[in-house]
């Protein structure tokens, strides 16, 4: 230890921008060695780093800032809620046209064959390019809950491993929900959930006695909804090879937005939405990854057409297709499928690594922005202050948290909106989506939350909720 040195930020600016040189690269509490120590510019130091001007000159440095013309954007509205539904992208808009008009208007069912079959496909490739899978190792289409109960269903009917499931306290509470119900369906032991003292970061050591302990099927969001920890998948991957344990990634907060290679980080099988940062609408349909290995060792509970061998033969005797195609049920839910392929797109055309910088960099600057301006006013940060360590939200707590919320959203101040999200008891979430968030939304958003205390115009806000927060 005596050769480390700690310090809050870290920046380091490189100007070029047509070669994608130009990159902000800035961490929080950071333990770097005295040999990898670089000098901050003195205009990016933390001292001056909370002014517009400052926000202003990111986002002039921003090598993604172009992307931003591509999605629509309300007036008077910053948007941080893309960790839970991505904005729409203006092609999106033209494509559902065409689909609607042309391809279901005009050409009906002759759009199966010169439109449709093929676009799960398409899509499937275009997702193994950001994913480092392949193809046929990944399925696109149902929802992320219906895929996780096929998958977990599937490992359960076969002899991969034991019959035992175990997820978290961090998980999503729809995933333990289905694991739950196939307990009672398959007459096992309910899923044991790893309690953990907070919910700020799993405690990997217990985590790992409880696999080691009971082997099994083990289900784990990659990025927590709650805190957005990151979880380490590769050596919690290789831990759960070593002691005959299956673990199901649900990658539902990380994709678009976390570098993820399936096949480096050992997956077996992982699961996800697309409607949070691949922007691909509402209800947009969820993916299915099967390593290639386990694929024809697993077998779908639901016997669709469509996951049949020759689908168009109308045979009345069922044989699964022999690929990942198994697990598709009925007919591809094409609108929604059109609808997420522009999302997607800009994801892939913007690139993995640029968002997952650019990322780092926004979640830390808001990091510095909250601990000058919303620390001392009781609000606490329950994200990982490592960047390497969290996924594109920040989370914050505070006694007041929905009612500050809903005054964001109604707008009162300046009259600009700003969305964030609410998760109970007491957790406000800020969504960063990098390929559209600017820094100035998130200057301003924490100088208006920064207001809301200060004036007390939370006490203006009454405490009813909508369903949805």
């Amino acid at each position: 230890m005596q050769n480390t040195i700690f310090f809050s930020t870290e920046l380091l600016l490189m100007n070029d921008l047509k070669t994608k040189k130009n990159s902000l690269f800035l961490k929080n509490n950071l333990m770097t060695s005295r040999s990898k120590l670089s000098v901050v510019p003195p205009f990016l130091t933390p001292t001056n780093m909370s002014t517009i001007a400052q926000a202003e000159q990111l986002d002039v440095q921003d090598p993604l800032a172009s992307f931003r013309a591509f999605f629509q954007h309300e007036p008077n509205t910053i948007y941080l809620d893309g960790n839970s539904l991505g904005k729409l992208p203006i092609q999106a808009k033209k494509d559902i046209a065409n689909a609607v008009d042309k391809q279901w208007g005009e050409n009906l069912i002759r759009s199966w064959n010169d439109h449709w079959l093929d676009l799960p496909k398409r899509l499937e490739q275009k997702l193994a390019l950001l994913l480092g899978a392949k193809a046929t190792e990944l399925k696109v289409g149902e929802s992320t809950s219906t895929n996780l109960y096929k998958v977990i269903h599937a490992l359960l009917s076969s002899n991969l491993t034991a019959k035992s499931l175990l997820t978290d306290s961090l998980n999503f509470p729809s995933d333990v929900y289905v694991m739950e119900g196939l307990a009672k369906q398959f007459d096992c032991k309910p899923p044991t959930i790893v309690a953990y003292v907070h919910d700020l970061k799993a405690d990997l050591p217990l985590l790992k006695a409880e696999i080691k302990k009971q082997p099994g099927i083990v289900c784990l969001s990659l990025v927590s909804y709650k805190s957005a920890w990151l979880y380490p998948m590769k050596s919690l991957n290789e831990f759960a090879e070593q002691h005959n344990s299956i673990i199901v990634w649900d990658l539902s907060h990380a994709v678009g937005v976390v570098d993820i290679n399936l096949a480096e980080s050992k997956i077996k099988i992982a699961l996800g939405c697309t409607y949070k940062f691949l922007n691909g609408g509402p209800g947009s349909p969820a993916f299915l990854f099967i390593q290639e290995e386990l694929i024809t060792e697993l077998h779908s509970p639901i016997q669709g057409w469509f996951g049949h061998k020759r689908p168009f033969d109308f045979s009345l005797s069922y044989e699964p297709s022999d690929g990942i195609g198994r697990f598709d049920a009925g007919t591809p839910q094409v609108l929604s499928l059109v609808a997420m392929e522009a999302g997607l797109d800009l994801t892939l055309k913007a690139g993995i690594d640029a968002i997952r910088k650019k990322s780092m960099m926004q979640t830390s600057y808001l990091v510095e922005l909250i601990q000058e301006k919303l620390t001392p006013l009781g609000f606490i940060i329950e994200t990982p202050m490592n960047p390497e360590e969290r996924g594109s939200h920040i989370t914050l707590a505070h006694p007041e948290s929905w009612r500050v919320c809903k005054a964001l959203i109604i707008g009162k101040g300046d009259g600009v909106k700003i969305i964030p999200d609410f998760r109970p008891p007491q957790y406000l979430r800020l969504g960063i989506a990098p390929i559209y968030t600017r820094y100035i939304d998130l200057f301003k958003s924490i100088e208006r939350i920064e207001h809301i205390i200060l004036s007390q115009e939370y006490l203006e806000i009454d405490t009813e909720k909508p369903t949805v927060t």
